[in-house]
């Protein structure tokens, strides 16, 4: 079947995006502080909002793992897994973390030991204690709650109820109703696909410098605003290849070689780096991460005024709450056939893991080039920022040229996994409806990852990626209320759709 074009929701969309865009691009110098000011509001006024819901969030699905809807099947009694577990897991690792992981789990340690939480002294004994652990934290449980409430949602709703429309939309029926079809919830998907172009935004913001400034350190040349359009371009051809190709031949492939890459550089640095020391470290910070976990997320230092959790753990879970939507409907899409247990206890599982993995290993590894003065690498952070940390951290291990050209692939394919994902779903928010096992039309895909990429181009080119990428942070204020919508809707569905849950035991 014929997949349709939803015209109230592609055209708005479409235009929404051109339109902000060019005026942020043509106001750049006036929007940048207004929008960086209601940023800082939302930040202040808004901790506590923000830091109840992710524990909330998180105590709902505890509750979905181990309460007796955990069994529910997310499809019909004959239907299958689609994709392997370790398919599977690459797929839902690699859409959300993109080459953010990369940049801080390197980068982030650094921030807290200079400036850490708690009233804590930097540069002390004790700010290297709480610098990884907050990054176990920040990457941790918590941000992967934010990512599988909204998966399980769409996975019920289109899986379960036969809802045959792949948008947040859909997902909050249950308290919209008939509203759903109509402007309250055309909004609701128009905002999400802003919120996903924002995304775009803070990874390419994040990953262009850092595979320019090693391109550059590989080839002794400077980076410049010419280097960054060839990444783009190139990342561009990647990932509209793999959208191209689909979910099945082209995002699955390459979700697969990115695991096997990342995976392969992490234990690299492991043997080669101080193993005893990485392996030591990342226990006592997990340890500490694990005692203060309650402390942690609801930590807003009300009283000393000092911060910390507004500029890092508020924006953090804003900042995951905007792109949320985006990576609930790709993992729920991918998920047929699992049981709800499967699917939030995976999310919460590998996703957090994978995350351990990297902060543990190149966090580890860059505080201990710190701590034993081997390289200072928080003078190189407050004096040329963190591009120049990673590319000082990279010559710093064995057949650093090596190293780093398999860094650069690396750092491609992670984004280009991120970008084909956020194409393919925005694609599909945009799509009427989507029979079991259809997809979005091929020009759709690409037509989006082409228009994802001349924004990029365009707002590298006048310098306002970084407005692009705060203002996608705003959208998290009305992504509140569709989280409680969200939840609402799922609990009053599991409640009074008994007769249409398939029960699994997923244990055998």
């Amino acid at each position: 079947m014929k997949a349709k074009l939803e015209k109230s929701i592609f055209w708005p969309s479409l235009i929404l995006v051109v339109v902000v865009t060019l005026l942020l691009v043509i106001l750049r110098e006036s929007a940048a502080p207004v929008i960086s000011s209601m940023m800082s509001a939302i930040n202040n006024r808004l901790d506590w909002a923000f830091e109840f819901l992710t524990i909330g969030l998180f105590i709902i699905l505890i509750w979905l793992i181990f309460g007796r809807y955990g069994k529910v099947k997310l499809g019909d009694p004959q239907d299958k897994p689609e994709f392997t577990r370790f398919s599977w897991g690459g797929m839902l690792f690699c859409a959300s973390m993109g080459t953010s992981i990369m940049f801080w789990s390197i980068v982030e340690p650094l921030y807290y030991y200079t400036g850490p939480p708690f009233g804590i002294e930097p540069s002390t004994n004790e700010a290297a204690e709480y610098a990884l652990s907050y990054g176990f934290f920040h990457w941790g449980i918590s941000a992967w709650a934010l990512y599988a409430l909204p998966a399980v949602v769409m996975a019920y709703s289109f899986f379960v109820r036969k809802d045959r429309s792949l948008k947040i939309s859909a997902a909050c029926r249950g308290v919209l109703g008939k509203h759903a079809d109509g402007f309250i919830g055309k909004t609701i998907d128009v905002l999400v696909i802003w919120s996903m172009i924002g995304g775009l935004g803070t990874s390419l913001g994040l990953g262009v410098p850092m595979v320019a400034a090693v391109l550059g350190n590989l080839f002794g040349i400077e980076p410049s605003l010419w280097l960054n359009l060839t990444i783009i371009v190139i990342w561009t051809f990647i990932f509209s290849t793999s959208a191209y190709f689909g979910l099945y031949k082209g995002i699955r492939k390459l979700s697969d070689w990115n695991v096997y890459m990342a995976l392969g550089l992490a234990l690299f640095v492991i043997i080669v780096g101080p193993t005893f020391f990485i392996l030591s470290y990342t226990t006592d910070s997990m340890g500490i991460m694990l005692d203060k976990f309650m402390r942690m997320s609801l930590y807003t230092d009300p009283i000393n005024q000092g911060g910390f959790p507004q500029t890092w753990t508020v924006f953090y879970w804003a900042w995951f709450a905007a792109t949320a939507p985006f990576i609930g409907i790709f993992v729920a899409r991918i998920s047929k056939g699992r049981s709800i247990r499967e699917l939030v206890s995976n999310v919460l599982l590998w996703g957090s893991l994978g995350s351990w993995l990297y902060f543990g290993v190149f966090g580890g590894y860059a505080m201990n080039l710190q701590l034993t003065d081997k390289v200072d690498l928080t003078s190189i952070l407050m004096e040329k920022g963190g591009p120049s940390v990673i590319v000082e951290v990279l010559n710093s291990l064995p057949l650093p040229i090596i190293v780093s050209i398999f860094f650069v692939i690396l750092g491609f394919i992670f984004l280009a996994t991120s970008l084909d994902s956020a194409s393919y779903v925005i694609a599909s928010v945009a799509t009427r409806e989507l029979e079991d096992g259809a997809e979005p039309a091929r020009w759709h895909r690409l037509l989006w990852g082409i228009l994802l990429s001349a924004l990029a181009i365009s707002l590298t080119i006048v310098g306002g990626l970084d407005v692009v990428q705060t203002s996608s942070v705003l959208v998290s204020v009305p992504v509140l209320i569709m989280y409680i919508l969200m939840a609402y809707s799922l609990i009053k569905w599991l409640k009074s759709n008994e007769h249409l849950h398939v029960y699994i035991d997923d244990k055998k």
